[in-house]
């Protein structure tokens, strides 16, 4: 070809190609012309997925790339389970049909790094204690590491500690921090997550949140646990007879309360546990149902939180 500005770019894409094969050697990028890898707007886009964040493993602080720009087939860790990478290839296969949706989101689901599970411990205020406010909230990762696990100050003054249940003392107290910092650095991890739980509205409630029903996995209203642990759909159970149950381990001993954290890890365990034949089930619960309104227009990824950028199997809301 003509010489000058094009040989170096020519040059410029001859490196780019070889650092793609080492990626794709490693496994941590799908061959070219796979579904998905053709939707790319501009061809700047492979390349930016070969940063180090690629891998999956720097969770939460996933900010550094604008997330909707992410390529589909850069989503796998190396360290995946073999669960997370049989549900990543069914996704991609279903994607199969080269649809005009262009699913931007389904690398965002699809890693280990999206998704944490909560715990919140509550104490009493208000008249009589009854009012239940947020004292103690904690986050774990995918592997089931803390993120997360600050003891937070209500807004009422404290009537009733709760502590045989909830384990928070006056002395905690001295290093809370506000609720609203509390609540602002919460949300900032969850915003995007899957986010898993035991009767996850309570945490919810007590963060004074809404989090989008597709992406929320409670381990208290999921069939599948249910069934494993030889119980009726319909019966409510708790997260201590669940993890004796399935995870033949005992949590919730003793006379100092729960703890929020070992609670997060065990909702996560669970959720790992079943975490195929669980998104199966929601994937075929309601494959069809209409677009729900953007669940928050002023956040900045509002037009990518929008349903129609979502593969179908995650549309589902939770059982």
């Amino acid at each position: 070809g003509p010489k000058g500005p094009s040989k170096k770019r020519s040059r410029k894409h001859q490196r780019f190609m070889q650092r793609r094969a080492v990626l794709e050697q490693k496994g941590l990028l799908s061959p070219h012309g796979r579904p998905g890898s053709q939707s790319a707007p501009e061809p700047g886009l492979e390349a930016r997925t070969a940063l180090p964040e690629a891998n999956g493993t720097t969770a939460p602080r996933c900010d550094t790339v604008p997330e909707p720009k992410r390529v589909v087939s850069a989503s796998l860790s190396p360290s995946a389970s073999p669960d997370s990478i049989a549900r990543h290839h069914s996704v991609l296969l279903s994607q199969g049909n080269g649809s005009s949706r262009r699913v931007r989101t389904s690398s965002l689901v699809l890693r280990p790094a999206k998704y944490v599970a909560i715990d919140c411990e509550m104490v009493g205020t208000g008249p009589q204690g009854r009012l239940s406010e947020l004292a103690r909230c904690s986050v774990v990762n995918y592997e089931g590491d803390v993120i997360y696990d600050k003891y937070v100050r209500p807004e009422l003054p404290i009537v009733d500690y709760r502590t045989r249940w909830s384990g928070i003392t006056k002395q905690h107290m001295k290093k809370a921090i506000p609720f609203t910092t509390a609540q602002a650095e919460i949300l900032k991890i969850l915003k995007d997550k899957i986010v898993v739980g035991h009767a996850i509205h309570n945490d919810f409630q007590a963060l004074k949140y809404f989090h989008p029903k597709d992406r929320t996995r409670d381990t208290s209203q999921s069939c599948v646990l249910k069934k494993r642990a030889g119980l009726h759909v319909r019966a409510s159970v708790s997260l201590k007879n669940l993890a004796r149950h399935l995870l033949h381990k005992k949590i919730q001993v003793g006379c100092k309360g729960h703890s929020s954290v070992e609670d997060a890890q065990t909702a996560m365990e669970l959720y790992r546990l079943v975490e195929v034949q669980w998104e199966e089930e929601l994937a075929h619960s309601q494959p069809s149902r209409p677009p729900s309104p953007v669940t928050d227009p002023a956040a900045d990824s509002s037009q990518y939180l929008e349903d129609r950028y979502w593969p179908t199997e995650l549309m589902a809301s939770s059982l």
